[in-house]
């Protein structure tokens, strides 16, 4: 079925299973989903939400249960689902562990990929990339999907998303820290992802899509060329286009839909929907041409806004923006930083946004995004015991759905 812009959603959300007491990776999503199903399969149906493995065999995702249109109450039922899933992981001695990177999981010797349902694909992507890195085994994030119907709907969503993509880090960056050290990027998880594919630069590109804005131009200049490129390593033509398309936003024309895919994960569900929400009114002022004209969006050459990009997976909502020409997007006419624009954009649609959503959105524009709030509770001891006492923090406030506060 095909849906119309913004009528309905898609979110999905990935956890990593950690042991309780040391939060070490714990590679049993198979005995969760064995556990909750009564027999093992790939994806399980829990009501309006469903479960379902990842790559690596330490991360499990739920997402909702075929698009819904109704975000008001998703935080509560992702919530809900968390403190099942933790119920379950009891018996394993394990946790849900949240944001987009574990600090000092080692990914060349504590990786395991999945073995079950698609571990063909898993394995042949392992085979070509060597997944056994941070970019690859230790990333957890958000995507929202967004449906168009027609070229004309996807042009002007494509154009939005495109526009919008390299200040989102700044908002929802979570992953400071790796192998037990400050990275020196808020958003380490982007940092690893836009080179983790370097073996077939063609599948990520430049992270921001192309100026491309209806559907034949996409299957020519994208899907045709990363097909290209795979036929030496897919001998047998099992992987598919849709699947194969790593940039921050992917078209699936299987589904029809946008996913956006550069968003960290955050310290709990209400706050994921929160800022998914947000996302979704901007985008709507976006595509409403109220701020800038459709012509103007598209103008936008992903080389310039990766630029952007770049710059703001370092610093989040800290980074300085003087590109005059991108601050006019927003109706800014000074250079500010990604937390004045997300301030700017926050005032344009908060009217549009549920209580609960405006009181997150209003937490993280005050406090810093959860990069910068673990940072700060970290106070520069990097130390493994500190770390651990953080982090088994960010794990409480998962299980009690609350924001983190250093």
């Amino acid at each position: 079925m095909s849906y119309h812009l913004f009528e309905v959603y898609g979110i999905e959300l990935e956890y990593m299973l950690v042991h309780n007491s040391d939060l070490k990776v714990n590679p049993i999503t198979d005995k969760l989903l064995t556990k909750k199903n009564g027999s093992l399969t790939s994806d399980v149906e829990n009501g309006k939400i469903e479960w379902s493995n990842e790559l690596v065999a330490h991360v499990v995702e739920m997402k909702t249960n075929g698009p819904t249109g109704n975000l008001d109450e998703l935080g509560l039922l992702f919530a809900d689902n968390v403190k099942e899933m933790n119920q379950l992981l009891q018996e394993f001695d394990s946790r849900l562990l949240p944001t987009a990177s574990h600090p000092f999981m080692d990914p060349f010797t504590e990786t395991h990929l999945w073995k079950h349902n698609y571990s063909k694909i898993y394995a042949l992507y392992n085979r070509i990339f060597d997944c056994k890195g941070h970019g690859w085994s230790n990333v957890q994030s958000m995507h929202i999907n967004l449906p168009f119907t027609g070229d004309a709907e996807f042009e002007k969503l494509h154009a939005a998303v495109r526009v919008l993509l390299p200040i989102i880090p700044g908002l929802a960056a979570s992953s400071p820290v790796l192998d037990g050290n400050y990275t020196g990027f808020k958003d380490s998880r982007m940092h690893y992802y836009k080179s983790n594919q370097k073996e077939i630069p063609h599948m990520t590109g430049k992270v921001i899509p192309e100026q491309i804005f209806d559907k034949a131009e996409y299957y020519d200049k994208i899907f045709k060329p990363i097909t290209e490129a795979i036929k030496p390593f897919d001998t047998e033509e099992i992987l598919d286009h849709h699947f194969l398309n790593s940039r921050g936003a992917i078209s699936r024309f299987d589904r029809n839909a946008i996913e956006i895919r550069v968003i960290d994960l955050q310290e709990n569900p209400s706050a994921d929907v929160a800022i998914a929400a947000f996302i979704i009114e901007v985008l709507k002022l976006l595509v409403s041409q109220e701020l800038v004209s459709l012509e103007d969006q598209k103008k936008w050459h992903e080389d310039e806004l990766f630029e952007i990009f770049n710059e703001v997976i370092k610093d989040a909502e800290n980074t300085l923006i003087d590109n005059s020409k991108y601050l006019a997007l927003f109706d800014l006419n000074k250079a500010s930083d990604v937390r004045q624009i997300w301030k700017r954009l926050f005032e344009l649609v908060s009217d549009n946004l549920a209580e609960h959503h405006r009181k997150h959105i209003e937490f993280i524009l005050q406090n810093g995004s959860l990069a910068t709030r673990i940072l700060k509770a970290l106070r520069n001891d990097f130390s493994h015991e500190h770390i651990v006492k953080v982090f088994s923090q960010l794990a409480s406030c998962l299980e009690k759905n609350q924001m983190f506060r250093p």
